[in-house]
Parts: structure tokens; C-alpha cells; sequence
């Protein structure tokens, strides 16, 4: 088997990780990474290791779900404690910088009074020398701007905390990736190399381009009992869908969550791919009906449904580029997601609003988000405007209609869309569920609540619509579907909110001749 042209199995997931949490943005980005690793998963360790039956109890508790609990066995206690004295070990200099960064604040707070800054820089952590400036806005409210190309070269940055574990698809929920590490397991190949490292762009790409299990164990390092579990996930045959690429017209494919492919016969775009890799579920668009090369992957936003690393992997080395919207430069809530991704080895164009990224035969237009990101200062998140195959197709992800007098100007610049796509997670999770780590200052539990990460309403998605005047309105599933659970961890159910809000929208669309869906598992258009 060592030489014969092999490929990998279609059900093989891949969860990326950072000291065994699940990989996101703010688990990456060296900034926002020591935060939440000194304010949340090492917190969440130790809460752990006091009560473990009471982490797995809360997490299969339903109405707990999406909670911060380890769903790790008690038995498999020492392993987590194993796990916590390596972090306090061995990321000893993350910890301490997160420290500082408090530290660095609360100097700020107490002594930055419309003054000159001069005299503070002497007085800062040692460990954020040559990494922060300090500036007030123009309200006289001062901050810390962090220099995040710099931090990425600095000791705060540390690839060795990167892994990558392989398993098979079974079916059964894995537990929340916010919450719970992944520890070894008898049936989970562990890799411990670098997200960037190249034998991982050699594994992936053998989705669908065969190679050889001795290349692959070369190229990833691997001894031999290594081998011997890859060799478990290859294949003689490809699982590729023969109908993943087309030879005329246009095709918008729903793949789930916000994850649409946009194809013509000369082109492919993906936007937020979270995809399945579930082949033989047969309810749902999965990794074996993407297109062998994709011109351009467009992401929306940071958040830990839209940048799915673990789909991102699988897809380095056929990509041509990944287009990101633009960070605001140092905010403590903004990372960059250009920075971040061309970290682990990816091509990225970043855009502003209304910069456009041409392809073959079309081209994409970044447009602007309001909202869903609890009133923070983030400024990496972008709607798109695709133009193919004679369509125009408005790619709204979860921005809210909170201001549709936006939307005119959209209008104007671009022209009428044809179909537009819309989030309407109107009752999402608060502040504090999201964004804990990074608040320096506590923030009461009514304020947080008043700062959700909601998209539109139906009457917010109803004036988005009114300023478009799209003909076809289409509503993404909002963590709906139970293969997403792991990332999602919502329920709903008939009389959800946020089920009636999407009820009330398509009836509005209904009633002015507007064709309208609630999106769910596998949908397609073609022109």
C-alpha cells in the first residue's frame, strides 16, 4: 500500500488546535489568544478540576447548552490536570503578557487624563515593550494600540501550541469546541505540527489528487504506527461528486450555515465555508461536492462559524485567494484576519468597503456590515456583492438592517441585486459569551444582555430588502442543522423567536411578490 495512488477517505474530519482548544480567530491571533487563554480556558481548567462531575453534568444538561463546561469524563481528570500544568508551564510568557495587558490598562484608567502619554511608556509591563502605542481618541479616551505584525514575531506567538487531530465522521455531536479540549484518543490521529506546515497542504490536497502513503508519511513526519492509522483513512477511490463543477449557465449551491458555492464552467466561489464531511448523510452539500479549485473564498467576519478553520485547512493549495474585510490596526477586539491567515500559510486579499476582487468572469465587491458584534470596535467584517453568469447576488451573512439607509447606498453604487442572503439570528448569545476574555473591566449581566450578537429582525430584514429591491430573498439557517452542533450549540424549535421573526419576513416577501426561502441542509439554483 506504501506506493499505490490513494486518497483521503471523504469522512475524515480534521479539528485544529491550540493547546487542545479548538482553533478560532481569537484563539490564534496572538493577542486575543493570550487573553483567552489566561482569562478563559485556564479558568475553565480549574473550575474543571474542582467539580468535573459537574462540567459533564451541565454539559448534557439542554438547557445549558453552548455553556462554558468540560464535557471531558472525571476518570480522564489527570489528563486534564496534565493539561493545565503544561499551559502554566510552557506558555508561562503568554500568560504573563495577557497579565500585562490588564496591567497596561488599568495604568491607562488611572493616569491617562487628556495628558501627554510621554511619561507612561516607561511604566508599562516590561512584556508589552515595543509592542503597544498608547493614544487617546478624540473624545480624550485613551488605549493601547497593539502592533500586530510585531507580536506575531515575538515570543507571544508560539506555533508549538498547534496540533491538528484526525478522526472519522461518526455522527454523534463532538463536544462545544468553545469549551471542552480535545484530549489523545486510541482512534484520533494526532499530528503535532504548525497549521502552515506543508505535509498538511500535501494531505488535503489528496481529496482529490491521489498520492502515495510513503510521500504522505514523509512529507507529515509520521513513525510508523502514525502510518498505519493514516493508512486507515485512504482510499483507492475518490468520493468527488461528479457534479461539482458545471459547463454552462450560472449555480449557487447552499452547503449550510452561511456557506454558499457560486459557480460558473470558468469559475468557483465558496463564501464562509463550514462544511460538512459527512458523505453519506445524503441530506446536505459536503466536502466531496466543492469544485477542485476554488478562485476565491470570502470570508465575512471572525467569528468561530464563519472562519472555520477546520474546513480553511482542508482547502490550502486549492485556493486562490482567501479575501478578508480589513481590521481596524490594533484593537484589542479587532484582530487582523489577513495577519492571521497568512500565518498558516494561506493567499489573502484584504478589502475595504467597496474594493472589488475580480475573477474569471465575474467579479466581488466588499460591502459594508452593521451590527452583531455587540458594540465593539471591530471592523474586520464585510458583506459581498458577487457578480456571475449575468446575476448579481447580495451575500449579507449575519448584518443586521439596524440603519437601512445603508443599503440605498449600496443600490446606488451597484446596481439591483437579484438574490440576496440574509442571517436573522435576532435573539443571539450576549456580550459576555463571546467576548469575556478580552473585557478588562466587568460589565454587569443587563448590560451584556443588552449587547447580543443578533442579526436582522424581520423588520430590519424587510428594509434591507425595500433599499435592494432584490427580487429573491433567502434566510441562511442559523445553526438549525444538528451537524453544526459542535460550533452552534443552539435549539430551536416552532415558537422560537427567531423562528417566528423568519415566519414574519417571508410572509412580508409573500405579500409584494418576492421569492423568498428558509435555507436548510441542500439547496440549489441554477441559471
Amino acid at each position: 500500500m506504501a506506493d499505490q495512488q490513494l486518497f483521503l477517505r471523504s469522512k475524515v474530519i480534521v479539528e485544529p488546535l491550540m493547546d487542545r482548544f479548538f482553533a478560532w480567530p481569537y484563539t490564534i491571533a496572538p493577542v486575543q489568544s493570550a487573553m483567552n487563554l489566561a482569562f478563559l480556558q485556564v479558568p475553565l481548567l480549574e473550575s474543571y478540576l474542582q467539580s468535573p462531575q459537574v462540567h459533564v453534568a451541565a454539559s448534557k444538561n439542554p438547557d445549558l447548552r453552548g455553556g462554558y463546561f468540560i464535557n471531558i469524563p472525571q476518570e480522564r481528570a489527570d489528563e486534564v490536570r496534565d493539561l493545565l500544568a503544561a499551559i502554566k508551564r510552557d506558555r508561562a510568557e503568554i500568560l504573563r503578557f495577557a497579565e500585562a495587558i490588564v496591567a497596561g490598562q488599568e495604568l491607562l484608567r488611572a493616569n491617562a487624563t487628556g495628558y501627554d502619554l510621554t511619561p507612561l511608556y516607561p511604566k508599562l509591563p516590561p512584556e508589552l515593550g515595543g509592542l503597544v502605542e498608547l493614544a487617546y481618541d478624540t473624545d480624550n479616551q485613551a488605549q493601547m494600540r497593539f502592533m500586530e505584525p510585531i507580536v506575531y514575531t515575538s515570543g507571544v506567538y508560539q506555533e508549538s501550541r498547534q496540533s491538528v487531530q484526525l478522526s472519522f465522521e461518526t455522527g454523534i455531536e463532538r463536544p462545544f469546541v468553545l469549551s471542552t479540549p480535545r484530549l489523545a484518543s486510541p482512534d484520533v490521529l494526532e499530528l503535532n505540527l504548525p497549521f502552515r506546515h506543508p505535509g498538511l497542504e500535501q494531505l488535503f490536497k489528496s481529496r482529490v489528487r491521489p498520492t502515495t502513503l510513503s510521500r504522505l508519511a514523509e512529507e507529515l513526519g509520521l513513525d510508523g504506527g502514525q502510518a498505519g492509522q493514516l493508512s486507515g483513512m485512504l482510499s483507492e477511490e475518490p468520493g468527488l461528486a461528479k457534479d461539482r463543477h458545471i459547463e454552462e449557465g450560472g449555480r449557487v449551491r447552499y452547503f449550510g450555515h452561511a456557506c454558499l458555492v457560486l459557480q460558473t464552467p470558468q469559475a468557483a466561489i465558496v463564501t464562509d465555508p463550514f462544511i460538512s464531511a459527512d458523505s453519506t448523510a445524503g441530506d446536505r452539500y459536503t466536502l466531496d461536492d466543492l469544485p477542485d479549485f476554488i478562485d476565491l473564498v470570502l470570508i465575512t467576519h471572525g467569528h468561530q462559524d464563519h472562519i472555520v478553520l477546520e474546513t480553511l485547512l482542508q482547502l490550502r493549495g486549492r485556493v486562490g485567494a482567501i479575501v478578508v474585510p480589513r481590521s481596524s490596526r490594533g484593537n484589542l477586539a479587532d484582530p487582523s484576519l489577513a495577519l492571521m491567515l497568512k500565518h498558516q500559510g494561506f493567499p489573502v486579499i484584504e478589502v475595504d468597503d467597496f474594493d472589488e476582487v475580480e475573477f474569471p468572469g465575474g467579479r466581488v465587491t466588499a460591502t459594508p456590515f452593521l451590527g452583531e458584534h455587540c458594540d465593539l470596535d471591530i471592523r474586520a467584517k464585510s458583506t459581498y456583492w458577487a457578480e456571475l453568469a449575468g446575476k448579481k447576488v447580495f451575500i449579507g451573512a449575519d448584518s443586521s438592517g439596524i440603519d437601512p439607509t445603508l443599503y440605498r447606498y449600496v443600490k446606488q453604487h451597484l446596481g439591483t441585486a437579484d438574490m440576496a442572503f440574509l442571517g436573522m439570528e435576532c435573539d443571539g448569545a450576549p456580550l459576555t459569551w463571546l467576548y469575556q476574555a478580552l473585557l478588562t473591566i466587568p460589565v454587569t449581566k443587563k448590560m451584556s444582555n443588552s449587547r447580543k450578537l443578533s442579526g436582522s429582525n424581520a423588520e430590519q430584514a424587510a428594509a434591507i430588502m425595500t433599499e435592494l429591491g432584490a427580487t429573491e430573498a433567502y434566510i441562511y439557517a442559523m445553526g438549525e442543522e444538528p451537524w453544526l452542533g459542535h460550533v452552534m450549540a443552539t435549539t430551536y424549535n416552532e415558537d422560537t423567536y427567531q423562528i417566528k421573526q423568519i415566519e414574519e419576513f417571508l410572509t412580508w416577501c409573500k405579500e409584494r411578490g418576492i421569492k423568498a426561502g428558509h435555507l436548510y441542509g441542500q439547496q440549489e439554483w441554477r441559471w
